[in-house]
């Protein structure tokens, strides 16, 4: 037995350090840790259980001589915070990272188990794609990834955090899970790279440019989440899981902020400007209102004329989208409707309630957006919020016009409770624009018809432009003094606690995508 146990602890160490050193130390000079490393600082100290850790390749082909051990690729389960995860953990200094049939493998039984017990999965990915002396094997290996992504797609969290390459096939795995995180100047994400756009389309760019972090958190809509070094990318997908249930049929993790759920919020009856036409930052309304002022936001650096997030309210988890009166006075477009529609879908899929703070003039205007497909865009967000169970408040601050007011879902679309500020303005449009289109003859007889048109308006927004005529039919619940918001929210999540709705029995809806 002495000697099976010497030769056990000389593979497993073997196991441990993979890598040829010259390569780990390439990796460190990157400033970029292991894939061992990333793991020990991602989980609870002490609680990672490795799994396939004696797995080798099976392969012949030539450069694949060599046979180490985990075959490029690290998996287990541990916790964060206690709670059970699913982890991989891609080795660059094996094969540059790069997944073959074994490696796959190993994925494929992580999923398959993360799926069976109901816990999240973390995807450390940092590898060169297929392993192209594997062949068409490598390829129909990522297919059993992305339809295991699929089959977990709203049943546990699915995270990617991307710690370097991702290039090719291997995308399109992150791209199915719920949350990518990238690092600034060393995760990159293409389909081709540099070298080949240059070829096929002439174009120069750079690697940054192409699929660096922050081109993809605000031009391309792929990274959910950019931080400035790996440790604090870890850090944050530590604290998003602090907001995530274990699986769809959980609920979200319960904290004692300490936050007072009855408090006031008397800073926001001073939050609004005077004028209507001046914008406010929607983010301090936030920050008031939930526990802590402490907002996770999602997307921050695209789409930024609408704010999604996650905070705590009353100790919940709680989904927060809002518009945002600094970014294009918080008009909705595509992009802004496609980011709030997956949001909502996520936070419907996991249990998590959602707060709507409502400021929308309406839809961007303009012939780039009509043939970009802004209507087909704007019904995500419609059917995302039709669509929801989770227990929905909608908070009317100021603006709510158009069918952008409906989108944002207002009471006659499923919203359980609706609220709305003294300030709000529920209307089919603007005075101005109603003025011109409802008063045309008439300014065009009068005999002046600036004063007319000032006095018009003045009338339309006594009449039309607040709250009362929708308080009256009952499309907004009540019109309430704005430092009291907090309570409200408060008492209507724990009224809501035990909402229940199901959906109409079929195989799936057609989604306007």
């Amino acid at each position: 037995m002495h000697d099976k146990l010497a030769d056990l602890l000389q593979r497993k160490e073997q196991a441990l350090q993979p890598g040829a050193q010259r390569s780990i130390e390439r990796q460190h000079e990157k400033g970029k840790m292991l894939a061992r490393e990333r793991l020990d600082y991602l989980l609870d100290p002490g609680s990672f259980q490795e799994l396939d850790m004696l797995a080798r390749h099976r392969a012949q082909a030539a450069g694949l001589e060599e046979h180490p051990y985990t075959d490029g690729v690290v998996t287990g389960w541990g916790t964060i915070d206690g709670r059970k995860v699913f982890v991989f953990s891609q080795d660059f200094t094996v094969f540059g990272g790069a997944l073959g049939e074994v490696f796959a493998e190993k994925i494929h039984k992580l999923m398959d188990m993360a799926l069976r017990v109901g816990a999240p999965v973390i995807g450390l990915n940092d590898g060169a794609g297929a392993r192209i002396q594997e062949g068409v094997v490598s390829l129909a290996s990522y297919g059993g990834i992305f339809y295991r992504n699929v089959q977990s797609s709203g049943v546990i969290p699915q995270i990617s955090v991307i710690l370097g390459p991702c290039a090719g096939g291997a995308v399109y795995s992150p791209a199915m899970t719920d949350f990518i995180f990238m690092v600034r100047e060393s995760s990159h994400m293409f389909i081709t790279g540099p070298d080949v756009v240059k070829t096929v389309t002439g174009e120069d760019v750079t690697l940054e440019e192409l699929g660096g972090a922050m081109s993809h958190a605000s031009k391309s809509g792929v990274a959910t989440f950019v931080s400035q070094d790996e440790k604090s990318c870890l850090d944050d997908v530590r604290f998003l899981m602090s907001f995530m249930p274990q699986n769809n049929m959980e609920e979200p993790p319960t904290i004692d902020t300490g936050d007072d759920p009855d408090r006031l919020c008397p800073e926001l009856r001073n939050i609004l400007p005077v004028s209507a036409n001046q914008p406010y930052d929607m983010k301090k309304v936030i920050a008031s209102i939930v526990d802590d002022g402490e907002f996770f936001e999602y997307f921050p650096h695209w789409a930024k004329s609408i704010i999604c997030g996650f905070v705590r309210i009353d100790g919940h988890s709680v989904g927060v989208v809002g518009n945002q009166p600094l970014f294009l006075a918080g008009v909705l477009d595509i992009e802004s409707a496609e980011k709030a529609a997956r949001f909502v879908r996520t936070c419907d899929a996991f249990n998590i309630p959602l707060l709507t703070m409502v400021d929308v003039p309406g839809f961007l205007p303009g012939v780039d957006q009509e043939y970009g497909g802004i209507i087909r865009h704007g019904a995500k967000l419609l059917y995302a919020y039709c669509e929801a169970t989770v227990p929905r408040i909608q908070i009317i601050t100021r603006k709510a016009y158009g069918g952008a007011y409906v989108v944002m879902d207002s009471k006659s679309i499923g919203s359980d409770l609706a609220y709305a500020w003294p300030t709000a303005e529920l209307a089919v449009m603007g005075p101005n624009g109603a003025v011109e289109i409802v008063y045309r003859r008439e300014l065009q007889q009068a005999a002046d018809p600036v004063a007319r048109r000032a006095e018009l308006v003045n009338e339309y927004t006594e009449k039309y432009a607040n709250p009362y005529a929708a308080a009256e039919r009952g499309y907004i619940d009540d019109v309430i003094d704005p430092a009291e918001t907090r309570q409200k929210i408060v008492a209507g999540f724990r009224m809501l606690r035990t909402k229940r709705e199901e959906l109409p029995r079929r195989k799936h809806g057609n989604m306007p995508l």
